[in-house]
């Protein structure tokens, strides 16, 4: 260690140092109590090197993190949902199940950590409670130090590094394309374009994936892209990118062949190497993937086995007289070891404690509680206050600027939009096809009586389509990318309010352009009225229903938890505001206390628009019967109860409703990204 502390000291010589105030402490040697509550703090940052040369810097002294934890207890959330709707209430059932049992550990600035065990051992659920993700469901106690101090999740999420074990990304991209997005965001400020882009050649050639840096990653069962191995490394690649000085990978060699497994290992091998901090779970490594390892972490039956380096497991196991066979992998022997197995549970788990009672009394069980003892004293000695205090960081979790976040974004949206078969494709034959047929059926309709019933429906199935095709073809713009918007925010990339945006923008051209193509179509095959003015008023009435009805399932979209709920609950939504839209109903016959209904319909406002403009302008309506007829528009609109209406009251509203619709779209999908406090 003091070997590499040499290297790291003599490289560090050439960067310049940057005085700033960061929220989350680094070394506390080098520490200083901040005036403010903060922490003044020397970092290095790489020269501006215009050559483009390797951008993988060595992590300096100061900017290098010790992560320990103490008596980390998990239990499953007793409280379970019983009832429905506003009844809906908790249960406490009368047993919880106990995850992770007083796990305690520390990985230090140059190593590499693998924790292994059995399945059902709790390698995912410590990872996830060390990263602070997926724990809504559980109960957790015990303390978590970074350099001896607790730390907000967003500070930790700014200095590290996650690879989960489900690859998500965006289909519609390449890999470069997916590289040089997450370059953008989640890469130094102060890097230049060419310096990313460096890096991103860098990371696609370390990882072997040249051959397929300009191939789509594609969509299980709709659109054929990389392979499954070439995607668990691209989930990899998208992390190593940015030098985290913190880093943690859950089975990031699963589906992947020896040769790439090792691969990946020494990339993460050369990364500790340059005093980065690696925890990784690993899911039976071969022997050559576990002797690169500098300590391991034995799990069974969520407690710790063995804490310490990879030599010192064959020494502890063979002192408790359970010796790894030579010419053996001692990852097959030690999982297999403090595995259940079935029919044998009750003396699998006798050895199981006896493994791990004898590990807390060893030398290496006393060490590494000395060690998470140290590491927790630390700042306290450092900067003379107690390090129990959680810390208030104020450090923002974005690396890039609100512009940069949103450009990049948007970007990507707008690449998925014009490369997704089904919005440019499909839904264009859609539109077109159903207006021509709607087209056909009211060809040519005439100012008589029996056109006015004709000419109304026509109109109001204008906007029935526009707001099931559009409601329908948005509601998946959410909930389906959610798991993915979830992770790259919480990855510290874009804020909530760039990715509702961006989304919106990306796809608002073709929520333009199709509503008005469906009305040119339409419009003089039925034969409304015969003007330019009358023709544009209506394109531009059809197209705000049409943002309406996007609006409308932008909200419901952000408000399901997934897609079948919410192509469950679109159509009773829209079902009442349509039956108040004064087709199927009169106006003036709105029951009293139900009149408040209509005014968050767009079917009402858009309808009496149409109409309106319908009407307005008609002096004459021929009468060939002996009924009693309608002799002029205004007629009609008095029948109607719209003789009062105004086509600007009504384009204000519609324009109201987008606004509103969609602002509780966004604090929907704010909702989803609050933390829960533990």
């Amino acid at each position: 260690m003091e070997e590499k502390k040499g290297l790291l000291s003599s490289e560090s010589k050439r960067y310049d140092t940057l005085e700033l105030r960061r929220g989350l402490s680094t070394n506390g040697s080098s520490s200083k109590r901040g005036g403010s509550g903060g922490v003044d703090i020397k970092v290095p940052t790489p020269e501006t090197d215009q050559s483009g040369s390797d951008s993988s810097v060595v992590v300096g002294e100061d900017d290098q993190i010790t992560y320990s934890w103490h008596n980390v207890n998990v239990y499953s959330n007793p409280d379970v949902a019983s009832g429905s709707g506003f009844f809906r209430r908790k249960v406490r059932q009368s047993k919880e199940k106990h995850i992770l049992k007083d796990v305690t550990g520390v990985c230090r600035p140059g190593e590499l950590l693998a924790i292994m065990g059995a399945s059902g051992a709790g390698k995912t659920t410590l990872l996830n409670v060390l990263t602070h993700r997926n724990n809504d469901k559980l109960r957790i106690t015990g303390d978590l130090f970074v350099n001896g101090r607790r730390v907000d999740p967003d500070a930790l999420t700014s200095r590290s590094a996650y690879v989960q074990q489900d690859d998500l990304f965006i289909g519609m991209l390449t890999v470069r394309e997916q590289l040089v997005f997450q370059a953008m965001l989640r890469m130094d400020r102060h890097l230049l374009h060419e310096q990313r882009m460096t890096r991103v050649d860098e990371v696609i050639s370390e990882l072997g994936l040249i051959k397929c840096s300009e191939t789509k990653i594609g969509v299980p069962g709709r659109i054929k892209g990389i392979s499954g191995g070439e995607m668990k490394r691209l989930a990899f690649a998208c992390e190593v990118l940015t030098n985290p000085p913190l880093m943690f990978c859950d089975e990031p060699t699963s589906g992947l062949d020896s040769f790439m497994a090792q691969n990946v290992v020494a990339v993460m091998k050369n990364m500790a190497e340059r005093g980065k901090t690696i925890i990784s779970t690993i899911h039976q490594p071969s022997s050559e993937v576990y002797a690169m390892f500098d300590r391991v972490l034995l799990m069974a039956e969520g407690r710790v086995a063995f804490l310490g380096e990879v030599d010192a497991a064959y020494q502890f196991f063979s002192r408790i007289g359970l010796p790894c066979p030579p010419n053996y992998n001692p990852a097959d022997f030690f999982i297999s070891t403090l595995a259940v197995q079935p029919g044998k549970e009750e003396n699998c788990r006798k050895a199981i404690t006896m493994i791990c009672d004898e590990f807390v009394k060893s030398e290496e069980g006393t060490s590494i509680e000395r060690a998470v003892a140290e590491n927790s004293k630390e700042a306290e000695e450092i900067n003379g206050y107690d390090s129990r205090t959680d810390v208030q960081v104020k450090k923002s979790p974005y690396k890039a600027s609100w512009w940069t976040q949103f450009r990049n974004v948007l970007w990507r949206s707008w690449l998925e939009v014009i490369r997704e078969p089904m919005l440019i494709k499909v839904r264009f034959v859609q539109v077109m096809a159903i207006a021509v047929l709607i087209g056909l059926i009211y060809w040519g309709q005439t100012l008589t009586q029996e056109g006015i019933t004709n000419i109304n429906g026509a109109l109001f199935l204008f906007l029935t389509n526009m707001t099931f095709q559009n409601v329908f073809g948005v509601v998946s713009t959410f909930c389906a990318q959610l798991p993915i918007f979830m992770r790259e925010h919480f990855n510290g990339m874009y804020r909530t309010d760039v990715y509702f945006l961006s989304k919106m923008l990306a796809e608002l051209p073709f929520h333009i352009i199709y509503p008005f193509a469906f009305v040119a179509i339409a419009y003089h095959m039925v034969g409304f009225t015969n003007d330019y003015v009358n023709f544009f008023i209506c394109a531009g009435i059809v197209v705000l229903v049409a943002n309406c009805a996007i609006s409308f399932g932008y909200m419901i979209s952000c408000m399901a938890r997934n897609l079948s709920v919410a192509l469950a609950i679109s159509a009773p939504f829209i079902i009442p505001l349509m039956l108040f839209g004064g087709f199927f109903l009169n106006s003036g016959s709105t029951p009293v206390y139900l009149t408040w209904f209509k005014y968050l319909s767009w079917f009402s406002y858009g309808n009496e628009a149409l109409l309106l403009n319908q009407w307005q302008g008609v002096k004459s309506i021929a009468c060939n019967t002996n009924q009693t007829c309608f002799p002029n528009g205004q007629a009609v609109l008095s029948f109607l109860h719209y003789e009062n209406g105004s086509i600007t009251g009504n384009v204000i509203m519609l324009v109201v409703l987008i606004v509103v619709y969609r602002t509780l779209a966004f604090f929907a999908l704010l909702a989803k990204t609050f933390r829960k406090q533990k």
